[in-house]
């Protein structure tokens, strides 16, 4: 070909050339208060117009976590939002030696939860897609809290309780047991409301229970063997989450699985947990290990020693989505806490895009990026930010 000819070519070549990158042009927070809960949200926007939005939720230290997120905004304007994985190990390892931590963590996992949204919807594929998926799947979820707003609590209203939730569905549900009175009468009334839930709902229901560290080792054990003829799924927390050893020491004898991992910010401290063997059931949050970057190597790594995943969840309907688009293609995937009681108010606040339950099961949303429409506007006149939490002490003393 004659160079006229490829002068000629030129600026059609340019025509059909590659856009050039987009860029990072800021980050915005938006905070709530929706039943004394502290919610953060991170919109992460772009030259290109397209908008990320993550979550930073963090009980009574929300404040905290946004100008975490406001330390990391200069890092990464003027950035090209792909290469997520490079972002996360930037964050993480080079901006600063000061790492990890709750706030670090949450305030990363804000972050990296925007950036998957930004990098699916750029290609028009939900996040589950670019994780591994070729189809959504319809994942099972456990009714956690289930029993917070039941008075009087006895172990018959929570059997009737369970036949109604049932009804609607669910096929398993988490509550927090029983805390006033010596261990002993805590002890048989943990039992007598398992015994009344297992009578109600039937076998092919499950149970867990929520002991919030408020066990020793030994009371522990003598918890699980006494709840082993109701085929309790597992006892979550039973003694302090950072004593790895005490929970390997309590798994070691208790018949009841022990599942654990909602305060666990790190697949370091998760390999801890994992040499003590502490748990079979793993339990990290997205929104407070890193993000969904991070919450996939957790899961790999416990799949490497045969270990399942139940992600913690008690946050926001981005928070909620995240979870799922990250367990959609995990192996080990047992199933996700779904916190049912705010359903209908998420359901309103985006527009109806939030994913419901349907036979125990959800399935993660399949538009673009997160697949969230956040409607800011009624979230300001229904949640209007109240201040940080100051939530009661919830554990034994220490």
């Amino acid at each position: 070909m004659r160079r006229r000819d490829l002068l000629a070519l030129a600026p059609l070549a340019r025509a059909f050339a590659a856009p050039a990158p987009a860029r990072i042009t800021g980050f915005r927070t938006r905070k709530f208060t929706l039943s004394k809960r502290d919610l953060l949200f991170l919109e992460v926007s772009t030259d290109a117009g397209v908008i990320g939005i993550g979550e930073g939720s963090l009980p009574g230290r929300i404040d905290i976590v946004e100008q975490a997120i406001r330390w990391l905004e200069p890092y990464f304007v003027g950035q090209d939002p792909a290469g997520i994985e490079d972002h996360w190990n930037r964050a993480y390892y080079t901006l600063s030696r000061w790492r990890d931590g709750s706030v670090m963590n949450t305030a990363l996992a804000a972050l990296d939860i925007a950036l998957w949204d930004i990098e699916a919807q750029r290609l028009g594929v939900p996040v589950w897609r670019l994780l591994g998926s070729s189809q959504a799947k319809p994942l099972r979820v456990y009714y956690s809290h289930w029993s917070q707003d039941l008075e009087p609590r006895t172990p018959a209203a929570l059997g009737d309780l369970a036949k109604r939730t049932k009804a609607q569905g669910w096929t398993a549900v988490k509550w927090i047991v029983f805390r006033g009175g010596s261990e002993w009468q805590r002890l048989e009334r943990t039992v007598a409301e398992v015994k009344a839930v297992r009578e109600a709902a039937g076998p092919d229901f499950d149970l867990a229970l929520e002991l919030a560290e408020t066990f020793t080792v030994r009371t522990a054990i003598e918890l699980g063997r006494a709840l082993a003829p109701y085929r309790v799924m597992f006892l979550e927390e039973p003694v302090w989450r950072e004593s790895a050893k005490a929970l390997g020491d309590v798994a070691a004898h208790s018949p009841v699985p022990i599942a654990t991992g909602e305060g666990l910010v790190s697949r370091h401290e998760f390999r801890t947990l994992l040499e003590h063997r502490g748990a079979r059931i793993l339990q990290p949050d997205v929104i407070h290990c890193g993000g969904i970057t991070e919450i996939r190597r957790i899961a790999q790594l416990a799949d490497v020693e045969g270990a399942e995943i139940s992600p913690h969840m008690w946050y926001g309907p981005v928070a909620h989505v995240a979870s799922l688009h990250a367990m959609n293609s995990c192996r080990n995937f047992l199933m996700q806490e779904w916190d049912a009681v705010h359903d209908g108010v998420f359901t309103e606040l985006t527009g109806g895009t939030y994913p419901l339950q349907q036979q125990g099961r959800i399935t993660p949303p399949s538009a673009p990026g997160l697949g969230l429409r956040m409607d800011w506007a009624a979230w300001e006149k229904r949640c209007p930010y109240q201040g940080p939490s100051r939530r009661p002490p919830t554990g034994r003393p220490a």
